[in-house]
């Protein structure tokens, strides 16, 4: 499943050793441990970079329970966004440089970034972007892919449309409020009480607190819906789409939710993995048009707390490991 190499002991071009997170077995996030992993080595066409902070996914701890189906081999590092410092390139890399302070998304499939350093093939990885620390930049990588695959090609939403954003106070969500409304959209968003503050500061046009009111009986014609709650929630969000209407689910498997309109459209956005999207975040953050999430760091150490948060969900914004 991961496409990393291990250095040899004898290596002499690497240390011994990283310090990572990793586990032996399926489990509980209590399965994670802190200690040592065998360095990786860059090969053709990759990039071996020193992560100074990696994000805290909710598939994360999926992949740990097994959710996605067994891993190949253990131990296991999971992990799929971060940002660092390029430490070497591998044969054939010459759009970076030693030194290059970077962030990116792991290749589709594969986990490693809960470590000390990470390979992944130059393709993918995009300079960090201007004016974020490595903790913002990881907590940028994978909800503004997520969130531009989802806001942006699936929906392909416009200037003047309605869209509903579910679950406003999360890193996606936020994310992709924010884009949303640079793409000229009026946005509505669902939230708890305790967090309807945060999402009207995101620029959210209407906030809908979920504890206090149905949002399907709130809004109607709307334009598109992007759910990141799944469950009951995304199924009854058709409701709310205009005919014509499309909405998109990133929480409820690797399909759309069945519905018995037949006048609108569900989807499941592909987030594929390239440098373009990547440089699409970093042109966002960095012009102000969207601003980085609220964040929550952890030591690597404690990657079986932050995961366990994680699996709670009761939380806002994003949770970052600091490697170094």
């Amino acid at each position: 499943m991961s496409g990393v190499r291990r250095s040899q002991p004898h290596t002499r071009e690497a240390r011994a050793a990283m310090k990572a997170v990793f586990f032996r077995q399926h489990g509980d996030p209590d399965e994670l441990q802190y200690g040592e992993m065998p360095d990786p080595v860059p090969g053709p066409g990759e990039v071996l970079v020193d992560v100074h902070a990696a994000s805290v996914n909710g598939a994360d701890w999926r992949v740990v329970a097994g959710g996605y189906g067994p891993v190949k081999f253990f131990p296991y590092i999971p992990g799929r966004d971060f940002s660092g410092v390029v430490r070497a390139l591998g044969p054939g890399v010459t759009d970076f440089k030693v030194g290059d302070a970077v962030f990116g998304v792991c290749d589709v499939g594969i986990e490693a970034a809960y470590a000390e350093q990470v390979v992944i093939k130059a393709s993918i990885l995009a300079h960090r972007p201007a004016g974020l620390t490595h903790v913002e930049a990881a907590a940028v990588a994978l909800i503004g892919l997520t969130a531009l695959c989802a806001v942006e090609d699936t929906l392909q939403v416009r200037a003047g449309e309605t869209v509903l954003v579910q679950g406003g106070a999360g890193g996606v969500a936020s994310f992709a409020i924010q884009a949303a409304r640079h793409a000229g959209c009026r946005v509505a968003s669902t939230t708890s009480t305790a967090n309807v503050d945060y999402v009207k500061s995101l620029g959210t046009d209407q906030v809908i607190d979920y504890t206090r009111e149905d949002f399907t009986q709130v809004l109607s014609g709307i334009d598109a819906v992007f759910d990141t709650v799944g469950g009951e929630v995304a199924s009854r969000a058709y409701a709310v789409l205009k005919p014509g209407g499309r909405a998109a689910f990133i929480a409820s498997g690797p399909k759309a939710p069945p519905t018995e309109r037949t006048d609108v459209t569900g989807l499941r956005p592909a987030v594929g993995r390239d440098r373009a999207h990547l440089d699409r975040i970093a042109m966002l953050v960095s012009s102000g048009a969207v601003r980085v999430p609220e964040i929550t760091p952890f030591p690597l150490a404690d990657a079986a707390r932050a995961n366990a948060v994680s699996r709670g969900r009761h939380f806002r914004g994003k949770l970052v490991l600091v490697v170094r």
